[in-house]
């Protein structure tokens, strides 16, 4: 058969990508790393004169081993995962019988561990932003926040006044596939985000306004990227040499929380994860600290 020309493969594709968008409400860059997939996908196919449709197991099979090198295990994952999805999109909408992707097995990732701050290193990471300047009250309640809640850097910067119940002490959000969840938050986030509302942002805001909860000095939303290099800024101002990125505080969140005692289940709730196996991967982090001040301080190690 003759593949699809280029107008009924966009088609496709942008039907799946809205089905991405509405029906699983995924984030935009998760689905801009779907478009992405795809089109390195189509590329192989157009190259084997093959559409969507007519791939077979072992066409999928040969494209995912073009992918060895060029990209990391990682990206292979993810690629393969673009595929599943797509698949079982065209099967459900009957534009197959079968799922040429359901068989073939995911490269095997290897085990990283998330990086963790010590609390220490946290609380030197919190008092780095100038409370007396607009800015820096608004860089306080944001750390204050992530750490306090374990928010995803997305759901943080989308954030907006209604999220907020200072009352109550809790942040509502909306993670991955738009489920809504609660999170409590502490004492010291709370009274950042009083600050903040109180001069912070009247000033950044002057006398615009907006929604959103945290903005930057033209009325606008701060953007995932720039709250990515503030906390790198105050990383390097206060000596932390580790490397640090908004998912630094999430992760660090939920360590520290496991530390003191709470239960598995519990972070889950908090964190947003689907599946508490997502959050087993903090156990691993807790008992590799143990085992390293065993291994430091036993006087037989």
């Amino acid at each position: 058969m003759e593949p699809l020309n280029d107008h009924e493969s966009d088609r496709l594709a942008d039907q799946f990508i809205i089905h991405l968008r509405l029906e699983r409400g995924l984030a935009e860059n998760t689905i801009d790393s779907y478009s992405r997939d795809l089109v390195r996908f189509f590329q192989f196919l157009e190259a084997r004169r093959l559409s969507p449709l007519d791939a077979t197991q072992d066409d999928l099979t040969a494209y995912m081993a073009t992918l060895k090198g060029p990209l990391s295990v990682r990206s292979m994952a993810r690629n393969l995962s673009t595929l599943k999805g797509f698949y079982r999109f065209l099967l459900a909408e009957d534009m197959l019988k079968s799922n040429p992707a359901r068989l073939i097995n995911a490269p095997k990732l290897p085990f990283k561990l998330p990086g963790v701050l010590s609390r220490d290193e946290v609380e030197t990471l919190l008092s780095q932003p100038d409370g007396a300047t607009p800015r820096g009250q608004r860089d306080k309640a944001m750390l204050e926040l992530l750490y306090a809640t374990g928010l995803r850097v997305s759901e943080l910067v989308g954030l907006k006044i209604q999220n907020i119940n200072l009352e109550a002490g809790y942040v509502r959000t909306l993670g991955k596939g738009a489920k809504e969840r609660i999170v409590p938050m502490g004492a010291k986030a709370l009274r950042a985000l009083r600050d903040f509302l109180a001069e912070g942002r009247i000033g950044l805001l002057k006398r615009r306004t907006s929604s959103y909860l945290f903005v930057n000095p033209s009325g606008k939303p701060i953007s995932r990227q720039g709250f990515w290099k503030n906390i790198k800024r105050y990383g390097r101002k206060g000596g932390i040499y580790k490397q640090i990125a908004p998912h630094t505080l999430r992760h660090s969140f939920a360590t520290h929380l496991l530390e003191f005692g709470a239960d598995l289940r519990s972070v889950q709730i908090m964190l947003g994860h689907a599946d508490i196996s997502t959050t087993q991967i903090y156990t691993h982090v807790t008992r590799e600290r143990l085992k390293k001040i065993h291994e430091k301080y036993h006087p037989r190690p």
